[in-house]
């Protein structure tokens, strides 16, 4: 089950690939400066997950003052090539180890018997690294309640 509301949210650093290289993304980076909407999906280049990031690109205007964080599995190479295929401009994030999976215990084991993914979740952390809203969703194929995750955001304006 993913962490809880009022949680401290896991700092992570995980690795995004971008036009100048492997860069760090960290979670503190925002903290102080704005809320944050971590997603996580579990594979690149998958219908659904292909769906909810090009949907989250086209509504980034429906999320004012909010950064976004979207994690798999993936090597940041794959979330790149599958970004630029589908001008997905959501920053993306590696979490090959698993290791930020884990941390917001939102592992999903042998996803279509390939092996351990993300599941699909979403987390709103508020400036003070404070998780506002939680959500994993029932399988993979659903997505997160967007209209829930905008309603937090407009709380903490």
């Amino acid at each position: 089950m993913a962490i809880p509301v009022g949680s401290k949210a896991p700092d992570f650093t995980l690795k995004s690939k971008t036009a100048s290289g492997l860069v760090d993304v960290k979670l503190s980076n925002n903290f102080g400066k704005a809320n944050t909407v971590v997603l996580f999906f579990p594979l690149a280049y998958t219908s659904v997950c292909t769906a909810e990031m090009c949907d989250v690109t086209n509504g980034l205007s429906a999320f004012p003052g909010a950064n976004f964080i979207a994690i798999s599995v993936d090597s940041p190479f794959t979330q790149e090539a599958w970004a630029k295929t589908n001008n997905i401009q959501v920053p993306l994030a590696s979490d090959l180890n698993k290791t930020t999976t884990k941390a917001y215990d939102v592992l999903f084991p042998m996803l279509a018997g390939v092996g351990d993914t993300s599941a699909r979740a979403a987390f709103v952390i508020d400036k003070q690294g404070v998780v506002q809203y939680s959500e994993q969703t029932p399988t993979p194929k659903d997505l997160p309640n967007f209209e829930a995750i905008k309603a937090t955001l407009a709380k903490l304006q």
